[in-house]
């Protein structure tokens, strides 16, 4: 099966700032040290602050990660040694050679350090010049004025506004913003990455 090809238990994309080596069950405990700052997941679907909903959510990736529909990621910080975060290879088609990055959060003491740059560097150029796909798509939500613009900055359009697509602790229904790149704009794209990192 294509998900086997690309997606052995042992993968590894690394740069010299970041190790992402796939999520394994005993890696709880390291992500729980890291998820206690409640302003990390002001625009992320679930409160993982709380022991049970990270449990729940490391549960849900390890069962996607069986299913074949999705490669969750912890990510290293080589300057420290330790477990910075998650994100994920998601949402894949591949009849259609599409994928999405997602389900990305850090520690807080991780965020802003320019690991994200590294670990979307390294995603985008797995999907395109690895897997050879065609589409990478990233989501967020409509008011995280943040996430938008460093989306943009990856080199990605915006497409539209998915209303009321996601439900959000506290009640509130989520918009979610959907961008792309596709693998024609890739090396324009790549390009500008490498001069970034």
């Amino acid at each position: 099966m294509a998900y086997d090809e690309f997606f052995q238990p042992g993968l590894q994309l690394r740069s010299d700032r970041v190790i992402m080596r796939v999520l394994q069950p005993d890696d709880l405990e390291s992500l729980w040290a890291i998820s206690q700052e409640p302003a990390i997941w002001t625009w992320f679907n679930r409160h993982l602050f709380i022991r049970s909903e990270l449990e729940t959510w490391v549960a849900e990736a390890l069962l996607q990660q069986e299913q074949k529909i999705r490669c969750p990621f912890v990510v290293i910080d080589r300057l420290s040694d330790s477990i910075a975060g998650s994100t994920s290879l998601m949402s894949m088609s591949f009849p259609d050679r599409r994928i999405e990055i997602g389900s990305t959060w850090y520690g807080e003491d991780f965020r802003g350090t320019g690991i994200n740059l590294h670990c979307k560097y390294l995603l985008l150029n797995y999907a395109f010049d690895t897997m050879d796909f065609e589409r990478v798509e990233i989501k967020t939500d409509a008011l995280n004025a943040r996430s938008r613009a460093a989306i943009l900055k990856l080199g990605m359009t915006q497409e539209g506004i998915l209303r009321s697509h996601m439900q959000m602790p506290g009640n509130r229904r989520r918009d979610s913003v959907y961008y792309s790149l596709l693998k024609s704009e890739w090396p324009a794209a790549k390009e500008s990455l490498l001069n970034r990192l």
